[in-house]
């Protein structure tokens, strides 16, 4: 079974809206590239205990997670101290991160910015490009900078290093429709049929309110042999209630 892949956007800033989050729709967008699909996300503040419970629950999973957030060595800064709570291991000094983090500062990397090359035990670095303080994994987690130009190549990198053999594995396809005056309540068993014979498809109902009245978007995602078959289902079950249909593109 492919695994899922996950995603932990980490800071206070964020939740209270001093920043805008825009890791979340770029992660969505590198792994689209990839032909694999996000099956989760959290946002979390800088709360310790919240941060290594999650960590402690997604570490029990063989879920490949991306964290964003929370490296540094400020005192705001709790992922790396809270990654190794979660895995019941210490930190210590990374050989590989110390002597990026020399090469980088030399003298100047002591005694404060040698902190950012301070990892659980048994992590492994991830490169980072922009300035050379690097990430880290621990197991099928990578934990990586809150800031976007070093984070996402650095996502880019694993990615492309270590699952290059889950890329385009499984081929998705997708038909949309758009029906103009009809409640979603009236498309349920429609969709509930649709499931019941592919178990490899999904189905979506997005209803909202335009300037003409209301409508609902109508999917069917997924394996691209039986995606035309499930929308069949549901076109013939909504011809059949008197409502009609456009295509989306």
């Amino acid at each position: 079974m492919m695994p899922a892949f996950g995603a932990i956007i980490i800071g206070d800033e964020i939740l209270s809206g001093k920043r805008q989050d825009k890791h979340l729709a770029k992660v969505i967008d590198i792994l689209a590239q990839r032909g694999v699909e996000l099956a989760w996300a959290n946002y979390l503040g800088d709360d310790p205990a919240r941060i290594t419970a999650t960590l402690k629950r997604t570490l029990a999973t063989n879920d490949i997670v991306f964290s964003f957030g929370g490296i540094g060595a400020t005192p705001d800064d709790h992922t790396r101290q809270c990654a190794a709570a979660a895995a019941g291991v210490n930190l210590y000094r990374h050989p590989d991160a110390v002597k990026e983090i020399e090469a980088r500062f030399g003298a100047d990397a002591y005694p404060k910015r040698i902190l950012l090359g301070e990892f659980p035990e048994g992590s492994a670095t991830i490169p980072n490009p922009f300035n050379r303080i690097p990430g880290f994994s621990l197991q099928h987690h990578y934990f990586l900078p809150g800031f976007p130009e070093m984070a996402w190549p650095m996502m880019e990198w694993v990615l492309d290093t270590h699952y290059r053999h889950l890329q385009h594995q499984t081929p998705q396809s997708e038909e949309i429709i758009v029906v103009p005056d009809a409640p979603e309540s009236d498309m349920i068993d429609a969709m509930n049929a649709v499931l019941a014979q592919f178990e490899d498809v999904k189905v979506s109902s997005l209803p909202r309110y335009t300037a003409t009245g209301r409508e609902v978007e109508l999917s069917v995602r997924g394996n691209p042999e039986h995606v035309p078959q499930g929308m069949a289902i549901i076109v013939r079950a909504i011809t059949a209630l008197g409502y009609v249909f456009t295509l989306k593109s």
